[in-house]
C-alpha cells in the first residue's frame, strides 16, 4: 500500500506546472503594477480610467486638512467684521480688542481679544469677557453727552489709573490721582475705583498723551475721554468697563510693539 500523502508523477508534473503559472502571474501582476504607478507626485489624486486608460481627477477637499492641519488655518479671519472694519486694522497690528454689543441700544457687550503671531493671518481668539457701554448703546456719529459709545476702529496707545500699574504693564502709564470718577453712575450706582485702571480708547484724543489729556483733535462737540475702565455695575456714559481683574489682563498683555486696536459696535457694524 501506497503511503498515506504519496503523490502520483501526474499529480507532481501539475504542481510543477501551477507553481509555474503562479509566478508568471506573480511576475506580470507586479509589473504591470510598476507600469502604471505615476512617476512624480503630480497625480496622487488621480487613478486610470478602467475603460479608456486615461487619468481622471478625484476630488478630496478635506486630504489636504487632515494630512496638515496647521496649513488648514493658515488664514483664519476675525469673525464677525465687515470687509470695512477689516481694512482699518493696520497691516502691523497683532492684537485686536473686539468688543460686540448685543443690539445697537443695548448697555452690555461681550469682549474678546483676538492675537495673531508674526507674519501670520490666523487670528486667535482669548476669552470672552463680559462688559458695559454706553446708556443709550451705539452711534457711527458720536456727540457730546448722547450717552452713545462711538462705533469704528482705534488704536490703543496709552494707559493709566489711579491704582499703580500691575506688574509687567507695557503700555505707558499715568499713575496719577486725579483718576477719579465723581458722582454716580448713570443708574445711580457709586463710581468708586471706576478709574483704578484705563486704557484710552483713541477716539477724538491725541495718541501718546496721558487719559487725562482734554485735548479733542474733532473739536469738543464730538466728545472724548472714552476708556476702557473698571466696571462699575451698570452702563456707561459712553466708555467700555469690565471687570478689575480683566482690565489687569489686558495691561499686562497688550503691547505697542503689536500696534494693539480696537474694534467695537453692536453685530452687523
Amino acid at each position: 500500500m501506497a503511503p498515506r500523502h504519496a503523490q502520483s508523477p501526474a499529480r507532481k508534473s501539475l504542481t510543477r506546472r501551477g507553481k509555474a503559472v503562479s509566478g508568471l502571474a506573480l511576475t506580470t501582476l507586479v509589473g504591470t503594477a510598476l507600469w502604471a504607478w505615476p512617476a512624480s507626485g503630480d497625480d496622487h489624486n488621480s487613478h486610470p480610467d478602467a475603460k479608456h486608460g486615461t487619468p481622471t481627477t478625484t476630488s478630496r477637499p478635506d486630504a489636504a486638512e487632515a494630512a496638515d492641519p496647521e496649513a488648514a488655518m493658515a488664514f483664519r479671519p476675525i469673525p464677525g467684521l465687515s470687509d470695512a472694519a477689516r481694512k482699518q486694522i493696520p497691516a502691523g497690528t497683532r492684537q485686536v480688542l473686539v468688543v460686540t454689543g448685543q443690539g445697537v441700544n443695548a448697555t452690555s457687550s461681550a469682549v474678546i481679544l483676538y492675537t495673531r503671531a508674526k507674519d501670520s493671518q490666523n487670528w486667535r481668539p482669548g476669552p470672552t469677557w463680559a462688559a458695559h457701554n454706553a446708556a443709550h448703546g451705539w452711534t457711527k456719529d458720536h456727540r457730546y453727552g448722547d450717552l452713545r459709545s462711538p462705533e469704528g476702529v482705534y488704536a490703543l496707545t496709552d494707559a493709566g489709573g489711579r491704582l499703580a500699574a500691575p506688574r509687567g504693564t507695557r503700555l505707558p502709564y499715568d499713575h496719577n490721582n486725579s483718576f477719579v470718577a465723581h458722582g454716580t453712575g448713570v443708574e445711580g450706582e457709586p463710581l468708586a475705583g471706576a478709574f483704578d485702571y484705563v486704557i484710552a480708547i483713541n477716539y477724538n484724543r491725541v495718541a501718546g498723551s496721558s487719559p487725562l489729556d482734554a485735548r479733542r483733535p474733532l473739536g469738543a462737540s464730538k466728545g472724548g475721554g472714552v476708556w476702557l475702565h473698571v466696571d462699575h455695575d451698570g452702563p456707561t456714559q459712553g466708555c467700555v468697563s469690565l471687570k478689575p481683574a480683566v482690565m489687569k489682563e489686558l495691561l499686562r498683555t497688550l503691547d505697542p510693539a503689536q500696534h494693539p486696536v480696537i474694534v467695537m459696535g453692536p453685530p452687523g457694524h
